[in-house]
């Protein structure tokens, strides 16, 4: 394995030369506008280094990152989609990307907050959203936060939450962030949440309601969906709706209309957003009428002069966020929104469930399928492979041919989980291409285990301790 050059390792030791032409005005010695506590008295660690090896330093670097921009990128739960250059385009607009944040008022950007959030109500069948959580995991807070308030303007003592174990983990991280203790309900054999377990469990007269992710991590759409919504209601609990799979079911049902009160969105998951490297996100959260007292400050409101911000001081949980959160991410939502229209934004979630069923249907036969039938957006291999192949085994073994792994371990509930999701993305070529691949594999755990319990061999780094890694990184070895 060839080991990566830091830029500073690539430096010239030789006297640093200075092309800059010299200006033709007095100079100011720095002492008159410093003090001497401010300057440097030693030499800045600067590589010697020219232009073009800067660009190919880095140029380099950045195709050692696998990314979505590269190939298919299957991770399950995370919706790893293709970000369109025209949401870029629209974000980067001068009129939009130069407002200050002060500018809280700027009508155009407030008419576009107004019309994402109306966007949003149709397609998740709610009555109002806002749009203030920075992330995902934000606006999941913000729901349960509003649960908390609902229950607490109302005189009612509710300390716990339910919450299925095929729900993702910030689920019930959240609802005890909040305050709240959980209960958690099994899935049946079908990956399905059990009615009878459900009532049991609301029966106890102090349980909130449910968060539920629909389809859920198995990537199995609840059948009995209503009756489960239902049941939480006759005993005067709230449902929420963790949309982090709105994905596939986009154009085709409503989560308003499955009896849900509370919704957040990952706008990176379902409208192609960027995902991922510790940039800016955005989580909003849509509710239902009754709901609407109790959502973060400032709201946008249509009046007979026109939009305004308005503020629910009395019942509101607060501001949650600076300003009007990440306003860029509103931007690329909304531009992704309007490309697609209604029937585009159907294409996208039927495309979906198309390519993860071709994908579940080619691979079946060779990798157990738990919960093997017709699936959404994505699907679970328990990887349980001959010869002690496991599912970080096939993974290193992806990595090795040019393609990135699933989610690897998640959900729990699946041992050897591998969870695949292609998303609308990828084509017939691109998800045959996967095929093979995992195919090849196959074949590989019986002809030649060893060498897969030993990968990968193509990377510029072998099989790490992922546990010490994660703990003790060595960054610069």
């Amino acid at each position: 394995m060839n080991k990566i050059q830091l830029i500073f390792e690539k430096g010239y030791e030789t006297t640093k030369n200075n092309f800059v032409p010299q200006m033709d005005i007095d100079e100011i010695p720095l002492t008159e506008l410093l003090t001497s506590d401010n300057l440097r008295t030693d030499e800045i660690n600067i590589p010697d280094i020219p232009e073009f090896e800067i660009v190919r330093h880095f140029t380099n670097l950045s195709q050692k990152n696998y990314a979505v921009d590269s190939g298919i990128y299957p991770l399950g739960s995370c919706t790893m989609k293709y970000n369109p250059r025209i949401n870029e385009k629209t974000a980067r607009l001068p009129h939009f990307a130069n407002i200050h944040p002060l500018q809280e008022e700027n009508e155009g950007a407030i008419e576009l907050i107004y019309n994402l959030g109306k966007d949003l109500c149709e397609i998740c069948g709610m009555d109002a959203f806002t749009l203030n959580p920075a992330a995902g995991a934000q606006g999941e807070l913000t729901g349960i936060l509003i649960f908390k308030k609902y229950f607490e303007v109302r005189g009612e003592k509710k300390t716990k939450i339910i919450v299925p174990d095929s729900a993702h983990g910030t689920n019930p991280a959240s609802s005890v962030m909040a305050g709240f203790d959980i209960i958690e309900i099994k899935s049946d054999e079908n990956g399905e949440l059990p009615l009878d377990q459900l009532e049991f469990a609301m029966q106890e007269g102090d349980v909130a309601g449910l968060m539920l992710t629909n389809p859920n991590t198995v990537g199995m759409f609840d059948r009995n969906i209503l009756q489960i919504t239902e049941i939480v209601h006759k005993y005067g609990g709230l449902c929420y709706y963790d949309g982090a799979n709105l994905n596939p079911i986009l154009g085709m049902c409503r989560p308003g209309d499955m009896g849900f009160d509370i919704i957040h969105l990952n706008l990176h998951k379902t409208f192609s957003t960027p995902h991922g490297g510790g940039g800016p996100g955005a989580g909003p959260v849509g509710v239902k009428a009754d709901l609407i007292p109790y959502l973060p400050c400032p709201q946008v409101i249509s009046t007979e002069k026109g939009l305004a911000c308005m503020d629910n001081e009395e019942t509101t949980i607060g501001r949650l966020r600076s300003f009007w959160g990440n306003f860029g991410v509103l931007v690329r939502a909304y531009t992704y929104i309007l490309a697609l229209g209604a029937e585009g934004l159907r294409r996208a979630g039927q495309n979906a469930v198309l390519n993860a069923n071709y994908l579940r249907v080619s691979l079946h036969e060779k990798y157990a399928v738990p919960y093997d039938r017709i699936c959404m957006h994505e699907f679970v291999i328990d990887a349980h492979l001959p010869n002690g192949v496991n599912a970080e085994d096939v993974a290193k073994a992806l990595l090795d041919r040019k393609l990135y792994a699933p989610t690897s371990y998640f959900p729990l509930i699946v041992h050897e989980a591998l969870m695949v999701e292609p998303t609308e993305t990828e084509n017939k070529r691109e998800l045959d291409r996967f095929i093979e691949a995992m195919l090849e594999i196959y074949e590989e755990t019986i002809n030649n285990p060893e060498h897969l319990k030993s990968g990968p061999h193509n990377l510029d780094v072998g099989r790490l301790d992922a546990t010490l890694a994660a703990r003790k990184p060595h960054l610069k070895d």
